[in-house]
């Protein structure tokens, strides 16, 4: 990804950037609490790190740091007429994201007024963690449709004693590689309806639907129930999260996948998913339906391709975006930036798009659409980015970079996600988030030349004349960044140096450090609390089938 040269002028990082620039409209927390509820298109998004939001956040807001706004917000919010809504902790963040969004062209732009503490402060509701629309969803799901779950010791006897039943394991392949329950086979949610009874053909067999923890497993289950599968389905209470804390152990480096489709599964699938998504309101349109909506410039529309990434890439409609259907309703707030938009999903064997648009329609999107194509396109849609201000003569090419680093004379900060970072990065290199470069540099011996890098080297790019305010040297972006260190077979390393604390990222209970079962507990418990703390703020109007 490269990112394109803008002609303004303003620097996004230094408080004085923003100051030629129109100051953004400040609404109070009530108005937004109107804004909220007025059924036009807004969207709602907090620029602070991704950790830092996941402590307290609005519940409709969208996760979109400051340090990586160009590179992510124009495929949030494409629509540049799109009301805005930002939000921070009253520390200056949406003055800095809304000066670059005005130069962008987004027309209609305000920052909510004392930050997130005012929201509270008006006696409104404030969330944890992340994705919890859809979190919240599940917990909904499972009250309101009495989906029937299974506790880990109760499967584990079952596996034990040879008895009728098979696992499905609703996540995508690679979290299902990592860890799984034994026996399980990889179905991500979305596929469950289309392939389950060729799994378990006899209506005799018992199925258990997991996850790591609760959303998609009971997801997956209701989805299989609502379809009317004839095997009594279960989810499994707390998925693998719960396996663990019962004492078993999971399997890793699996690869257990679903088999064939037969045509009369297809069609069984395919009755069963129009029934539900029927149901629920779910429309069905064309190609010709699809550019009509694309040509009305006055709603926002997404379209996502929900089948398997493997299926996409073997060709696809046009500029749709892979969004594999479990992961849709799993994390909406990822994928759908504006409230209210459109949404259109693409699956030429129809039951993926049918099922995902039933549980969107149920969460409270109201204009959902199904489009039964496979399509040609091979490309991925480019990933739009916003304007920033880029120094192209600041770049240093792979050879000049070598020769600084072999003599010692280049210090190296990389401003990948911390993840990437601490997993390998050019030996010797700094950790540092970007929009915290004044707090960082101050940690950080400086050589001759201060050189940024980062995944591809487009953040780095952004990031230059930011640096430059901060330091007397030199400062360069290595072009290509880390990718094309990596591609020229150059030593990488795992030891880290962190001059910032890694807060761009919220992590896994698995994946954090200490004491992972007491970490796995806090989040179980945090998702079982979410939806009466959901009820109480009443953002959310969500439904449940044949409720």
């Amino acid at each position: 990804m490269s990112a394109p040269v803008s002609d303004a002028a303003a620097e996004c990082a230094r408080p004085q950037a923003h100051a030629s620039s129109a100051t953004p409209p400040k609404v109070d927390a009530r108005r937004l609490r109107a804004m909220l509820a007025d059924g036009r298109e807004l969207a709602l998004v907090d620029v602070r790190e991704e950790l830092i939001f996941s402590q307290h956040h609005l519940l409709l807001a969208r996760s979109v740091p400051l340090s990586r706004f160009e590179l992510k917000f124009a495929a949030l919010v494409p629509r540049r007429t799109t009301r805005v809504v930002l939000c921070d902790d009253g520390d200056g963040l949406v003055e800095r994201a809304a000066a670059i969004l005005l130069r962008n062209g987004y027309a209609d732009v305000a920052v909510l007024d004392g930050g997130v503490a005012a929201w509270r402060e008006a006696g409104f509701e404030l969330f944890s963690g992340v994705n919890v629309p859809s979190k919240a969803f599940g917990e909904f799901v499972e009250h309101g449709c009495r989906t029937p779950s299974i506790a880990a010791e109760e499967l584990e006897e079952l596996l034990r004693t040879g008895a009728d039943v098979v696992v499905l394991d609703s996540r995508p392949l690679e979290e299902y590689v990592r860890a799984c329950i034994p026996t399980a086979v990889n179905v991500p949610g979305a596929e469950l309806v289309l392939r389950a009874r060729q799994i378990a053909p006899s209506p005799r067999t018992i199925v258990v639907v997991n996850c790591a923890g609760r959303t998609r497993s009971i997801i997956g289950a209701q989805s299989l129930i609502n379809a009317g599968l004839p095997n009594r389905v279960l989810a499994l209470r707390n998925g693998t999260m719960g396996w663990s804390l019962a004492g078993f152990a999971c399997d890793s480096g699996q690869n257990r996948r679903a088999p064939g489709l037969s045509a009369d599964n297809w069609q069984w699938a395919r009755q069963a998913a129009k029934r539900v998504a029927e149901s629920c309101g779910v429309k069905a349109i064309d190609c010709a339906a699809l550019e009509r909506l694309r040509a009305d410039k006055d709603r926002t529309l997404y379209v996502f391709d929900v089948r398997d990434p493997a299926e996409y890439e073997a060709g696809h409609v046009a500029g749709a975006v892979s969004a594999p259907g479990g992961q849709l309703v799993q994390a909406t707030d990822q994928y759908v930036g504006t409230l209210g938009a459109r949404i259109v999903l693409v699956d030429d064997a129809e039951v993926r798009a049918l099922m995902t648009a039933s549980w969107l329609r149920q969460m409270g999107w109201q204009d959902v659409f199904v489009l039964a194509e496979a399509g040609t396109e091979i490309d991925r849609p480019a990933m739009p980015v916003l304007k920033a201000e880029i120094n192209n003569s600041a770049a240093i090419d792979l050879a000049a970079f070598g020769e600084l680093f072999a003599s010692h004379a280049a210090t190296v900060v990389d401003l990948s996600l911390s993840r990437d970072y601490l997993k390998e990065h050019i030996p010797g290199a700094w950790f540092a988030i970007r929009t915290r470069l004044g707090h960082a540099l101050k940690k950080i011996p400086l050589r001759e030349v201060l050189v940024l890098t980062s995944e591809d080297g487009a953040l780095a790019a952004m990031a230059v004349t930011e640096a430059q305010a901060q330091v007397n040297v030199p400062v360069r972006f290595l072009a290509g960044g880390n990718a094309a260190w990596r591609a020229a077979g150059y030593e990488l390393s795992a030891k880290p140096l962190m001059a910032d604390a890694p807060v761009d990222q919220w992590r896994k209970p698995y994946e954090r450090a200490g004491d992972a079962k007491a970490a796995m507990r806090e989040y179980l418990a945090w998702e079982i609390d979410l939806l009466h703390r959901v009820e109480r703020d009443g953002s959310l109007k969500f439904t449940c089938m044949g409720r």
